[in-house]
């Protein structure tokens, strides 16, 4: 009897794990950064090469890090998406200018339209390495302490803006 039921446990393990495994977002990517201190930026802004993003001086609000480049096709369809969160909303809005060159990426934010504050430049992308950026556009909430609370992979649409990003923000303001 034995025999028969080892197999039938080993199926329904497996059937179990699998269904758990299709039930879960695929662009879900958890990070390791939820909660945890957003790393120093310190680069140069892209308009002004001459002052530096500094984290600590944005303590005590809730802002958003942006990651895009010139290069991103998706970064130019969020943007309007950007302007109203920026505009509408209020929400500080800084960017992180990720594997790009500043004259390209000034260019493209000449023609598309500049949402952000301020927008450093990190070219050789070492600091999206400190956040774990897997790529571009990726959006981060970081709150009043400077933890990062939340990190889109991917690029924001109005739907989840609605849904997750600004109920979170409402939440921690």
């Amino acid at each position: 009897m034995l025999r028969y039921l080892l197999p039938l446990g080993v199926f329904v393990a497996m059937a179990v794990f699998l269904a758990m495994g299709l039930s879960r977002d695929p662009r879900a990517v958890p990070s390791a950064m939820i909660d945890k201190p957003a790393p120093a930026i310190g680069l140069p802004l892209l308009q002004a090469p001459e002052q530096r993003l500094d984290v600590q001086s944005l303590r005590g609000k809730v802002w958003l890090l942006n990651v895009w480049a010139s290069w991103c096709a998706p970064c130019r369809e969020e943007l309007p998406v950007l302007k109203d969160v920026a505009q509408r909303h209020g929400i500080p809005l800084y960017g992180l200018n990720y594997k790009d060159k500043p004259e390209d990426a000034l260019v493209w934010l000449a023609r598309n339209g500049n949402p952000y504050i301020a927008s450093a430049s990190d070219t050789d992308g070492r600091v999206g390495i400190e956040y774990g950026v897997y790529g571009v556009p990726e959006t981060f909430v970081i709150d009043g302490d400077g933890r990062i609370r939340y990190k889109q992979l991917g690029l924001i649409t109005p739907d989840i803006w609605r849904t997750r990003i600004q109920p979170l923000i409402e939440g921690l303001r």
